[in-house]
């Protein structure tokens, strides 16, 4: 009995979500795929799998089952490239899950040098703001930008993340600029709708803001392109607005308050003993494209620049927003409900 043969195609099955889907890929039927998982099933006296015409679904038994095949074939995948002499070699697809606005702006212009440097290596880039299921749905690695806490998976830190208010030039000149934190009340606050209230560290400790705008919406990057036009405030991340801040679009308001220190910018994989080499070369080039100081906080840097004194804009009129929804402090990034995970170094 081939074992190991019928944990491949049963992890291969649930990857692909399909008997048919999953046949094709290993080159078998779905007759032979399907007889393949019952001998499996047999074998372990329970049900793995709930099958219809058009889906399959993990029992609780299986999903527990699947997490802990994907360990071991990996681990068996790492053990054969090492015995090979293939082990610091990256092969096969890197499936890889990122933030919407963080990888179009700081991952997509890398992967090319990436490619290039791992011809053997592709990637399958997939960009939105929803929390994936790393291990059900298939993915080797995601970028995640939270305050991560403890789970089953790992999670190594890639590049710290300063979250600040910023307006632009016309905001300040037309509504004046905030003298302290309680005058956050007097102005037109931008927040996507998904999160009540702005948590600010302070000279004081943390304090907490609700923002109260005229805009709603779901999608961060409307919330970027009001702040740049001059709509009001917003809390950001200086990777998402490095360039504006260094050629004056925006500016740096109440410096002394920030987004909480402890977001950061990390990748999250399944907790293996022996890491896929295509998962650590990825890991390994964008720690060292971001590091501890990365390129976009840096001095001169074209999409970095410290934003200018805020002071220089006429106090001006300070006016009252009014009345609204709006919510969520804004990174660029969801982060209202933060997964849990294990720190890695």
């Amino acid at each position: 009995m081939n074992n190991l043969g019928d944990l491949e195609i049963f992890a291969r099955v649930v990857s692909a979500g399909s008997m048919s889907a999953a046949g094709r890929e290993l080159s078998l039927s779905p007759a032979v795929v399907s007889k393949r998982l019952r001998r499996l099933e047999d074998r372990l006296g329970t049900r793995l799998m709930q099958r219809t015409t058009r889906q399959i679904s993990l029992t609780e038994a299986g999903q527990g089952f699947y997490e802990r095949v994907v360990a071991i074939l990996a681990g068996i995948e790492e053990a054969e490239a090492f015995v090979s002499r293939r082990s610091a070699l990256a092969r096969g697809v890197l499936k890889v899950s990122a933030p919407t606005s963080f990888g179009r702006m700081h991952i997509a212009p890398h992967i090319n040098a990436f490619m290039l440097a791992n011809p053997d290596l592709g990637v399958n880039l997939i960009l939105h703001d929803e929390f994936v299921d790393i291990v059900g749905d298939g993915y080797d690695l995601a970028i995640r930008i939270a305050e991560l806490s403890d789970s089953s998976l790992v999670a190594r830190k890639l590049a710290p993340v300063r979250r600040i208010l910023t307006a632009a030039p016309a905001y300040l000149e037309r509504h004046g600029v905030p003298r302290d934190f309680d005058d956050l009340a007097n102005h037109i606050c931008l927040a996507p709708h998904n999160n009540d209230s702005w948590k600010l560290d302070g000279p004081d400790g943390q304090m907490v803001h609700r923002p109260s705008g005229p805009l709603q919406t779901n999608s961060s990057e409307v919330v970027r392109e009001a702040v740049i036009g001059g709509v009001g405030i917003a809390l950001r991340s200086t990777w998402d607005i490095g360039a504006e801040l260094a050629d004056g679009r925006l500016v740096q308001v109440l410096p002394d308050y920030e987004g909480s220190r402890n977001v950061a910018i990390h990748a999250v994989y399944a907790s293996r003993r022996f890491l896929p080499a295509k998962v650590r070369v990825f890991i390994d080039y964008l720690a060292d494209l971001y590091g501890p100081s990365p390129y976009w906080d840096q001095p001169g840097s074209s999409a970095a620049a410290q934003s200018r004194d805020a002071t220089a804009f006429p106090s001006g009129r300070r006016g009252t927003s009014p009345s609204s929804n709006g919510r969520q402090p804004d990174s660029g990034e969801r982060e209202s409900t933060p997964q849990r995970f294990d720190a890695a170094e």
